[in-house]
């Protein structure tokens, strides 16, 4: 089997391990806590971002790694990393939502501009080395916890406010 299909395979097998795994163990434990209470494991996981370092360190990737790629998806994770944590600090804050929505814009947009710097730059997956795991088991990982914080954004907006109507007499 060519590399590109085996790399697509373990993507692909990660999705579907990672979901079932969200499925059945981590949005029953999640659904019915506090917003706060079930955005800070989440945020929590996200602060290993800065895991994406490791694309830079010589002998851990190849050097013919592209630099491209290697520049933004390390200091792309290491910002989103930097964002997970200044969330999760400000939970209860009324900053903890305009946070959460740039965190998780942000986050997500690296881990889809990672695949497509790597698709575009023609990445040999030898270039990888040890990273490997990353976009196979971690990446997966990461989008599928983006998609439950947009999910707890979108219900949280969609609960009634807590403050009295305004009054126009």
């Amino acid at each position: 089997m060519p590399p590109v299909a085996l790399f697509g395979l373990s993507i692909a097998f990660s999705l579907l391990a990672w979901g079932l795994v969200t499925a059945y163990a981590i949005w029953p434990a999640l659904r019915e806590r506090s917003f706060a209470d079930a955005m800070r494991p989440l945020l929590l996981l996200h602060s290993f971002r800065f895991i994406g370092l490791s694309f830079l360190v010589p002998g851990v990737v190849s050097g013919d790694l592209p630099v491209n790629f290697t520049f933004d998806a390390a200091y792309g994770d290491v910002l989103a990393a930097l964002l997970a944590v200044a969330a999760l600090a400000s939970l209860r804050t009324r900053f903890a939502i305009p946070l959460l929505w740039i965190f998780n814009l942000w986050g997500s947009a690296d881990l889809l501009n990672a695949f497509y710097q790597a698709n575009a730059g023609g990445i040999v997956f030898g270039h990888l080395g040890a990273t490997f795991f990353i976009p196979t088991v971690l990446v997966p990982f990461a989008l599928i916890t983006h998609g439950l914080m947009f999910g707890l954004l979108v219900r949280q907006a969609r609960r009634p406010s807590r403050r009295a109507p305004l009054s126009l007499a």
